[in-house]
């Protein structure tokens, strides 16, 4: 269960001295704790409550080594997770397991795994490296801080009371995010002291999620089998008439996936599909439907703001003859980005889908192919790929000019391939030449980033691309600050190919497509980025130094005409199509509503 939690409001200051040492804190905490001889796992169980919803979650977790399954009955969402000591794995709704490799999935459950048997106890401290940081002093309180960095986990801070000296905060990065977890109201349950209240918080005290432990039981055996990746199987999905398969026509728009589908019988809806995304209505949609949202999650995307999303269940999805049963769809604001699409979203099928069924896209003839597994024969679909997965996210290893790194495989992404900040200031690529300008828009609004003419981009022997449009991105926020991700390979770099996904065995298929590809390695050669507003175009951004720049065009201008057809009239796909396709010289008339009309003449940029 991945938790997120409220802010909390510190007033921090460091003072002067520092404890004695780690050793001494450790074995202050550990006596303050109680011992744990003769117990060798322990069954926890919770109240929950936060983000709208109420519910139980528990688990198991091995007081040797830390592996550890956790289950979760929240609202409509019901599920389980777990570590085994080499395999985090998660199960869905409907009995689905998938193994989580990638990003911070494995070092964050051995960070856990750590702290469940708390091997900071022992003389080695469980073969992790700890810091003892200066003392904080918070609400009249002190306390001692120690950064841990386990055996091949990821850093945390670990603050303990200076008067209990009982564990009471957690501070840890969960990729760009950082958790705050504070453990409080300490009980003695057979001897061994345990918080009943857990609040976990990413920022926003609107998402705080609190557990309330209801019950602790100590086993004297641990079974290895508790926490080993469970049997997936999964009854909810199938192909109508004894077909092996469906194909579903698309739109490609953006390089965004636009099919059809029904939801509960009712349709069709145009859905947008989407390799990182999961199966979302929007609330517009679900309120047609007579659907109950539950909830108020925090959503993060591409641009640095969030958004809240909840919960409903759909009874039944269909795509032509394939159809999937009893199903949570998050509701989210998606048709927010037709501002910057010029194309409606009323709803997206992501994960969850193509989890179930082998789904085949195949850019150079728009059409998506969903196959029954049972059915599936790869000989034709090119070359593998090992695929892992963090979350809902298809990750494959490869390298951009050479340097090795994991990228995100995104069919929602316009883009050819936006290298993520961290990654691009880790091996100093900023100082390629090229233009700063918004590249994209996400759910958090736009998404900075400096725009090169790329280097080599190569996913083994599958995908391999001389020189792509590469965005190094600059947002502080959202998902291209992702330390854990190199970057992000879109439809820009996608619809050279088709591509299968095989999710169930962790494989990618990748073999290129025949005849030409349309709209390939361009970029604006206007320089600006402008969104819908009413019956004209917004300018929102405008790059320094480039064509619309010249031509005298600012940020917050009205376009109320292009070459005289006026904006209302016109696809902002199409426009932005022209902008980047017509060669270069060519001039375009811009009508501004204050009745001016600037000629721009369009030019590589990069």
């Amino acid at each position: 269960m991945r938790s997120a939690l409220a802010v909390l409001t510190l007033v921090l200051t460091s003072t002067t001295a520092l404890a004695a040492s780690p050793d001494d804190i450790l074995a202050a905490n550990r006596a303050a704790t109680g011992a744990v001889n003769g117990k060798a796992a322990v069954v926890m169980q919770f109240s929950f409550a936060g983000n709208g919803l109420s519910g139980t979650a528990g688990g198991t977790s091995d007081l040797s080594d830390g592996r550890f399954e956790q289950d979760f009955d929240i609202g409509p969402q019901k599920g389980a997770n777990g570590f085994d000591g080499t395999h985090v794995w998660n199960k869905d709704n409907a009995g689905i397991v998938t193994l989580q490799e990638a990003a911070d999935t494995i070092p964050l459950a051995i960070n856990n795994a750590y702290r469940n048997a708390n091997l900071w106890w022992r003389p080695d401290h469980g073969g992790a490296a700890i810091t003892l940081d200066p003392q904080k002093t918070d609400g009249g309180s002190t306390y001692d801080v120690l950064t841990v960095v386990p055996k091949g986990g990821k850093p945390f801070d670990a603050w303990f009371d200076a008067r209990s000296h009982l564990l009471v905060r957690l501070y840890e990065a969960q990729a760009n995010v950082m958790t705050i977890t504070t453990l409080a109201n300490y009980k003695p349950f057979d001897g061994v002291q345990e918080p009943v209240d857990t609040t976990v918080s990413t920022g926003d005290a609107k998402y705080d999620q609190h557990l309330t432990l209801t019950k602790v039981t100590f086993l004297p055996k641990s079974d290895a089998a508790v926490y080993a990746p469970p049997p997936s199987a999964a009854a909810d999905f199938a192909i109508g008439g004894g077909a092996h398969s469906v194909t579903l026509p698309f739109d490609l728009i953006s390089n965004h996936i636009y099919a059809h589908v029904l939801i509960n019988g009712k349709g069709p809806y145009v859905f947008v599909f989407d390799t990182g995304g999961v199966n979302i209505l929007t609330p517009e949609l679900a309120k047609e439907l007579g659907l109950k949202t539950e909830g108020h999650m925090e959503g993060r995307g591409a641009g640095e703001a969030t958004m809240d999303f909840g919960f409903t269940h759909v009874d039944k999805i269909e795509l032509g003859a394939a159809a999937i049963d009893n199903q949570s769809f998050a509701v989210f604001p998606l048709d927010s980005l037709y501002v910057s699409d010029g194309q409606h979203m009323p709803g997206m099928v992501g994960y969850e889908t193509f989890r179930r069924f082998i789904t085949r896209i195949d850019y150079g003839n728009r059409t998506v192919t969903l196959i029954d597994p049972k059915y599936f024969d790869p000989k034709e679909s090119g070359a593998p790929v090992h695929i892992a997965f963090n979350g809902n996210s298809v990750i494959v290893e490869g390298s951009y000019a050479g340097i090795p790194g994991k990228f995100q495989i995104d069919t929602g992404s316009r883009s050819s391939l936006t290298l993520d900040a961290p990654f691009v200031a880790a091996n100093h690529l900023d100082a390629a030449k090229g233009v700063d300008a918004v590249e994209g828009w996400g759910v958090g609004g736009p998404s900075r980033s400096h725009v090169v003419r790329g280097d080599a981009l190569k996913v083994g022997d599958a995908i391999s691309v001389a020189h792509p449009v590469v965005g190094m991105a600059t947002d502080k926020k959202g998902s291209f600050a992702d330390p854990t991700i190199s970057g992000n390979i879109g439809g820009g770099v996608l619809k050279r190919y088709v591509v299968t996904f095989d999710y169930a065995n962790n494989t990618m298929y990748v073999k290129p497509t025949t005849g030409p590809v349309t709209d390939l390695d361009t970029y604006d050669r206007a320089g600006s980025w402008f969104n819908i507003e009413g019956d004209d175009f917004k300018v929102i951004d405008v790059t320094k130094g480039g064509p619309a720049d010249q031509a005298g065009l600012k940020p917050g201008d009205l376009i109320a005409a292009i070459d005289g057809t006026p904006a209302k009239d016109l696809h902002l796909y199409a426009v932005r199509l022209r902008l980047r396709d017509d060669a270069p010289g060519t001039v375009v008339d811009f009508r501004l509503k204050d009745g001016r009309d600037l000629k721009v003449t369009l030019r590589d940029q990069i």
